[in-house]
């Protein structure tokens, strides 16, 4: 690619998210609201060059969509023709891409709100912490339009709301409101439209203030514990547990809490 053809792509790229520093928090805003803030490749591309580029000093991170959404999925405006291999091809740039976000070793919350369609709700299912406004639905429509998820839903749905939901969702475009997605599982918290962004960064930055080590490890390690044969998953923990405890922000932390000097826990409301 040429210096001018590079530039273009930049700019494209640049138009599709918004970035936002809040301190330790970076806010990623999806930037299509005349699409509903459907996905298309460029837009997923700047996903994974923001996480692959991600500053140090980057503790936390919110994705969130500009307008009343915050995603209708895969553009299917844009949806070309492939053969098998180049659909491969192409699902799995989108596996790579929401990878980088699932793994990340700084935590993502996502807002929620209207759409949370297709591959929206891939991406949504990729991050770790979840609020939903009240306008929020969830929608898998792929089994209507005759195609089937590529983004990783089909091994991150199920795995918080179960084979049977997806299958469903799938089959007979069977949608959710936001409280029934709170109840079972896309959400973790539900608020009131137009609150979720604040709600949000209000959680990033609590995350932010953890031991880095601690956050790292919830969202490296647990999943993969969870998703591992109990023996494998008790050594691993165990493993995780040693290097977390010997970090010296981990001791520090202790000690104030011995020392009464730590804050106490708080009951949060959702």
């Amino acid at each position: 690619m040429g210096a001018q053809q590079a530039a273009v792509a930049k700019t494209a790229q640049d138009a599709l998210l918004v970035t936002e520093r809040r301190g330790p928090v970076l806010l990623i805003g999806i930037n299509r609201p005349n699409k509903r803030n459907a996905l298309n490749d460029t837009a997923v591309l700047a996903l994974e060059d923001i996480f692959a580029t991600l500053s140090e000093d980057v503790r936390s991170i919110v994705i969130h969509g500009i307008g009343d959404h915050f995603s209708a999925g895969l553009d299917l405006s844009e949806l070309t023709e492939r053969d098998a291999a180049e659909g491969m091809a192409h699902s799995a740039m989108w596996h790579r891409a929401f990878q980088k976000i699932e793994f990340c070793r700084a935590p993502v919350v996502a807002v929620l709100k209207g759409a949370v369609i297709g591959g929206g709700l891939e991406l949504a299912c990729a991050t770790h912490v979840r609020v939903a406004e009240r306008s929020a639905f969830y929608a898998l429509p792929e089994g209507q339009r005759g195609i089937f998820v590529g983004g990783g839903g089909s091994v991150r749905i199920p795995r918080l709301v179960g084979v049977a939901r997806m299958a469903d969702m799938m089959l007979t475009g069977h949608t959710y409101n936001a409280e029934e997605g709170l109840s079972i599982g896309f959400s973790q918290y539900l608020v009131e439209d137009g609150a979720g962004l604040d709600k949000a960064i209000a959680l990033a930055e609590r995350i932010a203030g953890n031991a880095p080590l601690t956050n790292f490890a919830v969202v490296q390690a647990l999943p993969r514990i969870a998703a591992s044969d109990p023996a494998a998953g008790f050594l691993t923990e165990s493993l995780m547990s040693a290097i977390a405890q010997s970090d010296k922000e981990a001791k520090r932390r202790v000690r104030a809490f011995l020392d009464k000097q730590a804050p106490k826990v708080q009951v949060e409301k959702k």
